[in-house]
């Protein structure tokens, strides 16, 4: 039986997202936007509220909450404002690869401690020559003794000028190709890192995002996520769970857009009426609220899969695409109907339309989700409805 009904659990979820958006983070948006400070203590208070680490399993003192129970509260986050909604969730990228292939030496160590404390982590696999292609990364991890020594830079990783410990992707026989990659928890008081300046984005200018360099940095060998080799197979399923939570950020922030949209043309008259009764006005609104439902659909969908044991690599991708695709659209449209006062930055779709352009970028741009979805297509896979 297909059932769209969310759960009470989930409702309640959804209201304290929706609550925490309306009252910690739409009052603080703009003045985190404008100075790009990083918004610590309102991610002190999602972690406070649990709006943090929902992955985390039971058995470690997590809520062990699935993939839609994230999208559910996600979208209300996005909503807030999506550069503190990217810092509040950038320990779910960084505990994805974890989760995946983490013993219980490391989940003990580092993730279980995350539920009683404040801590931000990092997923560092991006560099600067190096983004879609995660293949050409160039950072390596020499074996020594009991420890790896990790060389190389990292670019664009969020929440990096205050992770705690990083996920790293790195290569360990450079010679094997994506078979040569392992992944690392590394500590960020280690010697040896050097964190980078923060970057001033065109969008969720709060959020973190810096370069991060590693000179002879030294991890011990039980800090190892999975086996050696087994990095590039973890850091792409952890796609396979976070890109659904990429794409659902991209539906709350077309939803904001859509709510000031409707609002602004049903008060904003032109020739003796509101613009929202004209057909190219109106039109315009009804093509973003149905894109933004089909998105959520996608999202969904995507979601579900996952959390049943099936894989939703192809769903994952079409997901992202469409919605990333669907909310620049859709904010771009917003600004259209504000009119000269959509290109101001004393109105909040400019905003939303610079936050929006990042989604078609990170965690794989646009371009490459299609590279993915064409391959499944190409080999007669994923066109068919799943077998449940």
């Amino acid at each position: 039986m297909i059932d769209f009904s969310i759960t009470d659990e989930q409702k309640a979820l959804r209201d304290l997202a929706k609550d925490f958006a309306k009252n910690e983070m739409i009052p603080k948006a703009e003045h985190h936007d404008h100075t790009g400070e990083y918004p610590k203590e309102i991610l002190k208070k999602a972690f406070d509220v649990g709006l943090m680490n929902m992955h985390i399993p039971v058995e470690y003192g997590g809520s062990g909450l699935g993939v839609l129970d994230e999208l559910i509260a996600s979208e209300e986050l996005f909503y807030g404002c999506s550069g503190m909604a990217t810092a509040i969730l950038a320990n779910n990228l960084a505990l994805a690869p974890v989760l995946l292939g983490a013993d219980d030496y490391v989940m003990k160590k580092y993730i279980q401690p995350m539920t009683e404390n404040f801590t931000l982590a990092a997923y560092a696999v991006t560099e600067p020559g190096a983004g879609s292609d995660v293949a050409g990364i160039r950072t390596t991890a020499k074996r020594v003794g009991d420890e790896y020594i990790i060389n190389g830079s990292k670019m664009w990783i969020t929440n990096a000028g205050h992770a705690d410990w990083f996920f790293v992707l790195a290569k360990t026989d450079p010679n094997a190709g994506h078979k040569g990659m392992t992944g690392f928890i590394v500590d960020a008081k280690s010697p040896g890192i050097i964190v980078g300046k923060k970057e001033k984005n065109m969008g969720q200018r709060c959020s973190d995002t810096r370069g991060v360099t590693f000179e002879d940095v030294k991890v011990p060998k039980e800090n190892m996520i999975g086996k050696e080799g087994e990095g590039f197979k973890i850091a792409m399923g952890a796609f396979d769970q976070t890109r659904p939570a990429v794409a659902i950020g991209a539906v709350g922030v077309a939803r904001a857009a859509l709510d000031h949209s409707i609002r602004y043309a049903n008060t904003r008259n032109a020739f003796g009426k509101p613009i929202s009764v004209n057909q190219g006005v109106s039109f315009m609104i009804a093509e973003m609220a149905r894109d933004i439902e089909a998105g959520r659909l996608l999202c969904w969908q995507s979601a579900w899969l996952i959390d049943n044991k099936f894989r939703n690599t192809y769903q994952a991708s079409i997901a992202k695409v469409f919605c990333a695709d669907m909310a620049m659209r859709v904010t771009t449209d917003a600004v259209q109907i504000f009119g000269g006062y959509g290109f101001n930055e004393e109105y909040p779709v400019e905003k939303l339309m610079r936050d929006a352009k990042i989604f078609q970028i990170y965690e794989g741009t646009s371009q490459i989700q299609r590279v993915i979805i064409s391959k499944f297509l190409n080999d007669g896979v994923g066109i068919e409805t799943p077998n449940a």
